[in-house]
């Protein structure tokens, strides 16, 4: 058990059958009442973002979220095959809880699965990844008057925007937080 007044960012509990990951907490103690402890929160099960209240010396139930280091293999069909470096246990996840991590994943990207009394929550992706381009419009000459940037699409199908030199077929560094553009590989 935790007792809420000690919740800190990155400390994931248990609460009303849901697990959630802090994101920020917020303290508000008067001279009349009680410690109120606002809790920003995401649930690690559906990834909305939300605030729950609770009164000072409430308690919660710590969740053990362990992570492993898988190998992203291939693409099933409707799931997402991964595989254990250390014991080549091969798991599969559904497309529909990945959707946002399908634009960055390519063969043998290494990743971090996080899974809580063997359900699998999702996956941690690296901060950047080095994708392909697979299609890129051509730079328009002269268009140089501010930080001209043109249309792209990588290998896994994220579109982004790239600086005019980049040429198709180059490898470029993608953000996986925001999907942007980060410099060329």
């Amino acid at each position: 058990m935790i007792i809420v007044n000690d919740l800190r960012p990155g400390t994931t509990f248990e609460y009303n059958g849901n697990i959630y990951v802090v994101l920020d907490v917020d303290r508000n103690k008067t001279a009349m009442r009680q410690m109120i402890v606002k809790v920003k929160v995401k649930n690690l099960r559906s990834g909305v973002i939300n605030e729950i209240s609770f009164t000072g010396g409430d308690k919660v139930d710590q969740a053990m979220i362990e992570k492993k280091k898988m190998q992203y293999l291939y693409d099933s069909g409707d799931a997402l095959v991964f595989m254990d470096n250390n014991t080549f246990e091969q798991i599969e996840i559904n497309k529909d809880k990945l959707e946002w991590e399908m634009k960055f994943l390519t063969a043998n990207l290494e990743v971090e699965i996080m899974m809580f009394e063997e359900e699998i929550l999702g996956l941690t992706l690296p901060e950047k990844v080095e994708l392909q381009l697979v299609e890129c419009e051509p730079a328009v000459k002269g268009d140089t008057a501010t930080n001209a940037l043109k249309n792209a699409v990588c290998e896994t199908g994220l579109e982004v925007r790239v600086p005019l030199f980049i040429e198709n077929e180059e490898r470029i560094i993608v953000s996986t937080i925001d999907g942007k553009y980060s410099s060329r590989a």
